[in-house]
């Protein structure tokens, strides 16, 4: 049973670290260690066990936990008594993935407003023929989606900056 799981946990690190090193950007081995992370949760791993699970040596993760410390992705504890470091997940890290995104939506909704308003106002308005006018229901319909996507998304955020219990 235990073997069924690590192997399942390493497959979704290798699944989910795929994902992180195109989405943010990262080498490989710093998209795993932040897949493994995520998938240890808030007991938090040590590096020695990177080190042995990860398959890479103390200098590459090392180099690698001190980038994702620097980007803010990971942050550290200490138990008393005990001097390793736990590395677990930025809480704030959702969050700031959930501002990235609703920047990029808000400039999508802000481009689909100046399109619209130019095929209605430029175009619409001095085509004579009706077959002949933009169709404005794609961008309505975007627009909308846009509006509902951010709204759904900002509860989400509103949900995570006040109770940030466990990501």
């Amino acid at each position: 049973m235990k073997e069924n799981i690590c192997k399942e946990k390493m497959r979704l690190v290798e699944k989910l670290g795929v994902h992180l090193e195109f989405r943010e950007q990262l080498a490989p081995v710093a998209a795993r260690i932040l897949a493994y992370i995520i998938l240890t949760g808030k007991k938090g791993t040590t590096f020695e066990d990177m080190v042995t699970i990860l398959c890479a040596s103390k200098s590459t993760i090392s180099t690698h936990l001190n980038h994702l410390q620097d980007l803010n992705k990971i942050v550290y504890f200490t138990k008393t008594g005990d001097r390793k470091k736990y590395f677990i997940i930025n809480k704030d890290i959702i969050i700031q993935h959930i501002e990235s995104i609703t920047t990029k939506w808000k400039e999508e909704r802000d481009i689909h407003m100046e399109l619209k308003n130019y095929k209605e106002t430029i175009n619409n308005k001095k085509i004579e023929n009706e077959e002949d006018k933009f169709d404005l229901n794609f961008h309505d319909d975007y627009i909308k989606f846009i509006d509902e996507a951010t709204l759904s998304i900002e509860e989400l955020r509103t949900k995570l900056s006040t109770n940030k219990s466990n990501i």
